[in-house]
């Protein structure tokens, strides 16, 4: 069984949003909602400004909150680490939507706590999720961690990470490289 990451290096992302647009579309999405967004800041003194942005979506963690607050089980993970939901025992609580503290969940048109699902309809065929085949920066790298040929353990070597929540006790399978300032 895959072992599924994604890793994100934000210092590479320039804010051109193809990855939002692409997975907009490849999962026929209407403009207003997302599954995966960009938070962008500045910091620093003027003149010395910096724009930082940093690609936000589901983490797909391995201790997933939004998982362990489902009353009905619709939230769930797979072995190979996706999270997603069965859209058929949803009902609509939102409880999913409260305990997740990356706020990746938005409601669909039909009621249900969407979110990034990594893909999986395509990842199980050896494609790679819409969001990364499509960013033209090099940010967004997906692979299996159990396989020694997949892109995922060349993008992390060497690499310093950073977590999104410092803190949390999540296990998030998004990976991020330390910001640059």
């Amino acid at each position: 069984m895959a072992n599924y990451v994604m890793f994100i290096d934000p210092n590479k992302c320039t804010g051109c949003n193809a990855c939002r647009i692409a997975c907009q579309m490849q999962w026929n999405l209407p403009p207003h909602i997302n599954f995966n967004r960009l938070d962008e800041c500045v910091e620093g003194q003027y003149p010395n400004l910096t724009r930082v942005i940093t690609p936000l979506q589901c983490q797909h963690c391995d201790n997933p909150p939004c998982q362990t607050v489902c009353p009905t089980n619709a939230t769930y993970k797979r072995e190979d680490g996706i999270v997603l939901i069965d859209e058929k025992k949803c009902i609509g609580c939102k409880h999913c939507m409260v305990a997740c503290p990356y706020e990746a969940r938005v409601i669909s048109e039909s009621g249900v706590p969407e979110k990034c699902r990594f893909c999986a309809e395509y990842v199980v065929n050896g494609e790679i999720p819409a969001c990364v085949s499509t960013c033209m920066c090099g940010v967004r790298t997906f692979g299996d961690m159990d396989d020694p040929a997949s892109p995922i353990h060349a993008a992390l070597a060497g690499q310093e990470l950073m977590q999104l929540l410092p803190g949390h006790e999540t296990a998030p399978r998004v990976l991020y490289a330390k910001k640059r300032r």
